[in-house]
């Protein structure tokens, strides 16, 4: 067996059913539609409501929990410091993504994608349980060690003139260009680049990622390149979960703006392109 600590960003089904008796691993099924878990899982896997990733009051409710809010989801998971995560959901990598980001954002060294979820795991006809798995709890004290991976609003708004910052909107086409969306404000961040996080991935292949060396080329020719520092965002950090986390398959010096335009266009203060 190969150890927890080896395996990569990105980990393919295959290799993932080799190991899932690691008891060192917690793989984690974040679905959009909570009954794809009870049609069936990934043997092992815990059931996670995606919107325990969200801080769920206020204006932005899509923001980051807080420590307190994060200490008790991961506790309640059963995650410790040595633990290695794989986490995946039913519709290509957003919410999966979200959640490795937000490890990501405490410092936690230890994770992965089951690249294309469960889509690409039953296209791989691999074996699916449809039991209840029950966490067996820690005592884990969430801490944000790594804020660099989080933009706010205000740096966000006061580096809009600055060419070394690339802005990738990962919304769809009608939504960037203010044609479709529910915010006071239509529209797209000045000079932020649109890429549409469903050509992320492979709709033919289990909704894996597509080949990196195909997505690099085609963001380097909209002017995302590793020479910028990167931010993405969405509507919620959802789908710009799935964005991040190719980003960082990619090497990039990627960060992501959680408030995203359910922040920035509800705002009066904010400026707008359409």
């Amino acid at each position: 067996m190969t150890e927890h600590n080896t395996l990569p960003l990105i980990i393919e089904p295959e290799q993932l059913a080799r190991h899932l008796d690691d008891p060192k691993l917690l793989i984690i099924d974040v679905p959009a539609r909570a009954d794809s878990y009870r049609e069936g899982h990934v043997p092992g896997a815990l059931f996670l409501d995606h919107t325990r990733l969200l801080r769920g009051e206020g204006p932005v409710a899509n923001d980051v929990p807080s420590e307190a809010q994060l200490s008790e989801l991961w506790s309640s998971l059963g995650l410790t410091e040595q633990t290695h995560v794989i986490a995946y959901d039913d519709e290509g990598g957003g919410w999966a993504g979200r959640l490795l980001w937000t490890l990501e954002l405490l410092g936690h060294p230890h994770y992965s994608y089951l690249n294309g979820g469960i889509q690409a795991w039953r296209s791989d006809n691999l074996p699916l349980s449809t039991d209840d798995v029950a966490p067996q709890p820690s005592d884990y004290h969430a801490e944000i060690r790594h804020p660099h991976m989080l933009m706010t609003r205000e740096e966000l708004q006061s580096r809009l003139e600055d060419t070394g910052l690339a802005i990738w909107d990962a919304r769809s086409a009608e939504e960037y260009a203010g044609l479709k969306g529910q915010n006071r404000h239509l529209g797209h961040i000045p000079g932020a680049v649109n890429f549409d996080w469903l050509d992320v991935m492979d709709r033919s292949n289990g909704a894996r990622l597509r080949d990196l060396s195909e997505l690099l080329t085609e963001l380097n020719a909209r002017g995302i390149t590793a020479e910028h520092e990167i931010v993405t965002h969405c509507q919620s950090h959802h789908r710009s979960g799935l964005t991040w986390l190719a980003g960082r398959a990619l090497g990039f010096n990627i960060r992501a703006y959680p408030g995203s335009w359910q922040e920035w266009g509800n705002r009066d203060d904010t400026p707008v392109e359409h």
